[in-house]
């Protein structure tokens, strides 16, 4: 005897070996021996063999037409049995049952299950509907064919061109298009950004890289809604300075001037001025919610986008020739000693007299300018020899706070390397299009003026952080528990020593129209400035406060992912300037095992034929082929230029460089679907 029987929504077949009224053990043609509950088992047959039974079923069923059968079929419930007596004749023998019970059992949009056997036709209305979606399902499934065909053949559909940034980066997985990518790359075995590109979907790598970062940061766009600058209401006194700033020219968020008073008299008064929008702007208000969307002002070359809009911007920005809301630190020195005697800070109006840019005023602003008095440059700008002394005082601060810092630090800060500036030709601003002619310049850190900036900068910001911690007012701080390698600067909301910068604390209190983070210090820094020992009790955020929390994480996110956008750009364009002007071969140093960084350029890749070279050694590169969509390249070693005894062993044994090396981009399509995880960015300078 066999039996005829249901597992899990399959048919199965085969020898009863012993029955009783709940279940029955039969055994399977493999010999696996099964218990089958009475309710699951449907068909008892003698002859044939339980393969050839189903496999007759199985060809019978195919023959069926659903459309007549349905008609045989009563209104009420029935079973298969019955209807197969119906349909092919009233003495229907057991397989042309069995074949009525596949038949039903695979076509629910025309019979619905009701029990062991049993089933109830479905409306018409309701098996048009099911008719409707299985023919929309089989067009789709048609339509992404010919989509994944005509991909293989490097032509790209314009429904896949549309969703390429959602595909690449963002996918729904049961788009078509998607669908289409993903089968295309398994049927060429070609990568899927590989196959998008041979289909010409990407038609600028520019583009390609702007697109996928507005997708993942800016989805509904960098565009602002109407929004007006809120006022400031408070009656702030006129401060007795004469201030000024020192930025790039392409700076419009002017934050920190700098003023002097008291020079010549023993005692000499720094201010460190800082827009002050947290004054109009509150917490939860319209503007407020701009900042806290954004988190941050996104840098890149030649374009940027802003924290908050323009037209705001340029209302609270310490601008030249305007006496502009501030909060200022007042640090009192002695002038021979350079010993920090007080500080104190105020909210006030403060005038700037000038908006100096540093990038036009290097040349001139230089160590023998500032130490040497009767140093003279050839047409030196009134406005400098105005400030000549000033500048010069505060140099030889800076430097003071250095040294100073370095003893804390443990070790002196190095810039061995210089700093890039990208500047791309007719560019004005305008949001760019990747074919512009890039120029690349270097400035070396630690210029006079940038030392003092960042200083001056640095002393303001660990200032406020002790201030407020001393006040039990909590700020969002930046440490680093050590300069051990692997130990990372950490955000949080208590004050703590910052290692790496060499101070006891560090709240970044000084770029509030360009750094969420910035904005809310200043909030908890006027609370201070305002009501003093019970500021705690006035601040915005208080101790333990959850939002603030929350903003720590969504900056940090927010922050990577804007630095690691500007990296790729700066890449970018170290690659366009590479191909512009024709460089095949460029000098570099090993500084890590077959990695090389260039000696003039912005420039990290792996090379070949490194082995064996010690880190340090100065090398020329043989470039290869470049890649502007992965921003991949790389080179073979051709020539040693330094001898080997040039060497030292401190190269050697130089602390390991962190800077990360900028390799493909990870793209989120692949053939297992599996999703991509993107790298976090490291830290950036404290400024």
């Amino acid at each position: 005897m066999f039996l005829l029987f249901e597992e899990a929504g399959k048919f199965m077949a085969g020898r009863v070996l012993s029955e009783a009224d709940a279940s029955s053990q039969v055994e399977l043609d493999s010999g696996k021996r099964v218990k089958v509950k009475a309710a699951n088992a449907l068909i008892k047959f003698e002859k044939p063999s339980p393969a050839e039974f189903v496999a007759q079923a199985q060809s019978l069923s195919a023959g069926i037409e659903l459309e007549m059968a349905w008609e045989f079929a009563p209104e009420e419930e029935f079973g298969f049995a019955d209807l197969a007596r119906d349909y092919f004749s009233a003495s229907a023998p057991i397989s042309e049952q069995a074949a009525m019970l596949f038949k039903l059992f695979e076509s629910p949009h025309y019979f619905r299950r009701a029990g062991k056997g049993r089933f109830r036709k479905a409306p018409a209305d309701i098996i048009a509907q099911a008719l409707a979606a299985i023919e929309k399902k089989r067009l789709l499934a048609e339509q992404i064919a010919q989509w994944a065909k005509e991909l293989g053949e490097g032509i790209c559909p314009a429904p896949v061109q549309e969703q390429l940034y959602k595909i690449l980066f963002k996918p729904d997985k049961n788009a078509p298009e998607y669908k289409a990518v993903v089968e295309a790359s398994r049927a060429t075995h070609i990568a899927p950004l590989e196959l998008l590109q041979k289909a010409g979907a990407i038609a600028s790598p520019y583009l390609f890289h702007w697109k996928r970062f507005l997708l993942e940061n800016f989805p509904k766009g960098t565009g602002f809604p109407a929004i007006s600058a809120p006022p400031i209401n408070d009656d702030l006194p006129l401060a007795s300075v004469q201030a000024f700033s020192i930025d790039d020219s392409q700076t419009t968020e002017i934050d920190d001037a700098l003023s002097v008073q008291g020079l010549g008299t023993g005692t000499v008064t720094l201010g460190i001025h800082i827009a002050a929008p947290a004054l109009a702007v509150q917490p939860g208000d319209a503007v407020d919610q701009l900042g806290r969307a954004r988190m941050s002002t996104v840098y890149m070359p030649g374009y940027k986008v802003t924290m908050l809009p323009d037209a705001l911007v340029q209302t609270y920005t310490l601008q030249e020739g305007r006496d502009c809301p501030a909060l200022s630190l007042y640090v009192t020195l002695d002038e021979a000693t350079l010993e920090i005697k007080s500080s104190e800070t105020r909210v006030e109006r403060v005038p700037i007299a000038h908006n100096l840019r540093h990038d036009k005023l290097d040349a001139v602003v230089t160590e023998p300018w500032l130490l040497d008095p009767a140093f003279e440059h050839e047409n030196d700008p009134q406005a400098l020899q105005n400030l000549r002394e000033q500048l010069s005082f505060l140099y030889r601060l800076a430097r003071d706070l250095k040294a100073k810092r370095e003893i804390v630090r443990g070790k002196p800060e190095t810039f061995n390397r210089p700093d890039y500036n990208f500047r791309l030709q007719g560019n004005d601003g305008a949001e760019p299009q990747g074919h512009e002619i890039v120029e690349i310049t270097t400035r070396q850190r630690g210029a006079p003026l940038d030392l003092i900036v960042a200083e001056a900068m640095i002393l303001a910001n660990s200032t406020w952080g002790a201030w407020m911690a001393e006040l039990g007012v909590p700020g969002i701080y930046r440490s680093q528990a050590s300069l051990a390698p692997g130990v990372k600067v950490r955000m949080g909301t208590k004050a703590a020593p910052h290692a790496g910068i060499g101070v006891k604390c560090y709240a970044w209190s000084t770029s509030p129209l360009r750094r969420y983070t910035d904005l809310v210090n200043q909030w908890q820094i006027i609370a201070c400035a305002k009501h003093g020992k019970t500021a705690a009790l006035a601040a915005p955020f208080k101790p333990k406060d959850a939002d603030l929390f929350a903003i720590i994480s969504n900056f940090d996110a927010a922050y990577s992912a804007y630095n690691g956008y500007q990296g790729a750009m700066e890449r970018f364009w170290t690659l366009q300037y590479l191909a512009q002007n024709g460089i095949t071969e460029i000098e570099a140093s090993l500084f890590k095992e077959n990695m090389v960084r260039a000696d003039t350029l912005p420039l990290v890749l792996p090379v070949m034929g490194a082995q064996g070279l010690p880190r340090g050694a100065r090398v020329r590169i043989k470039l290869g082929e470049m890649d502007l969509i992965t921003l991949d390249i790389g080179g073979t070693v051709i020539e040693r230029l330094d001898a080997p005894t040039e060497t030292s062993e401190a190269n050697d044994d130089a602390e390991e460089d962190d800077e990360e090396v900028a390799g493909p981009i990870a793209i989120a399509v692949d053939v297992s679907d599996a999703p991509a995880e993107s790298a976090p960015a490291n830290d950036n300078p404290p400024l």
